[in-house]
């Protein structure tokens, strides 16, 4: 196979031709380092070693982008990853990601389990169920919230006065407090303990 054309593409890519027709496109710099250039004989095997070295480096650039912007559980790089790439080349680019220490579950778990009992106002059930949906290992959802204080009437008191303190003496206002609280993982106990301290009817 005959290395017709490399032209210059948007994003770091480069389209290349093969033959006198369109191949493929590859990042440029993989291209530059295999020394793809025009004339060149290449074979099925110098391809496909282009071709794995590009996606690989494309889905590491890509790695990069998205932690720059915040934090990921590996399972979480790993699936928005996999949307472009295929699982071996996201396998890598995720390991690596790890082994620069730019992810980490461990710290993941704890800054966003603080995140959502401190600010969202979690119950431990729905703190577990969240660090469950971003592929955190069992074990290590048990260690960091078990290590948590989670005062669950408080946690109640403290989405009620953010949101709901205002229409609780409406019928609907309450239906929609209860569906909210049960949804972020409170016993039915709980929620009528606190919501009787805001009215006097037990209708909820």
């Amino acid at each position: 196979m005959l290395i017709t054309a490399v032209e210059p593409r948007k994003k770091g890519l480069s389209a290349l031709y093969i033959d006198g027709e369109f191949a493929m496109k590859l990042d440029t710099e993989v291209l530059l380092a295999h020394r793809f250039d025009v004339g060149r004989e290449i074979d099925d095997d110098d391809l496909h070693a282009c071709l794995q070295e590009s996606g690989l480096k494309r889905c590491k650039d890509k790695a990069m982008w998205l932690i720059s912007f915040r934090d990921h559980s590996r399972r979480e790089l790993f699936d928005k990853l996999r949307r472009d790439y295929d699982d071996e080349i996201c396998e890598a680019a995720v390991s690596r990601m790890e082994e620069l220490g730019l992810i980490d579950d461990e710290r993941y778990a704890k800054r966003y389990s603080a995140d959502l009992v401190n600010i969202k106002h979690l119950s431990e059930r729905g703190v577990r169920q969240k660090l469950r949906e971003k592929g955190i290992d069992r074990d290590l959802i048990d260690e960091i919230v078990d290590g948590l204080f989670i005062d669950e009437e408080e946690q109640i008191r403290a989405v009620i006065e953010k949101k709901y303190a205002r229409v609780l003496q409406d019928e609907k206002g309450r239906r929609r407090a209860v569906n909210t609280l049960t949804r972020m993982g409170f016993s039915y106990a709980d929620i009528k303990s606190v919501m009787s301290e805001y009215t006097e009817t037990e209708e909820y």
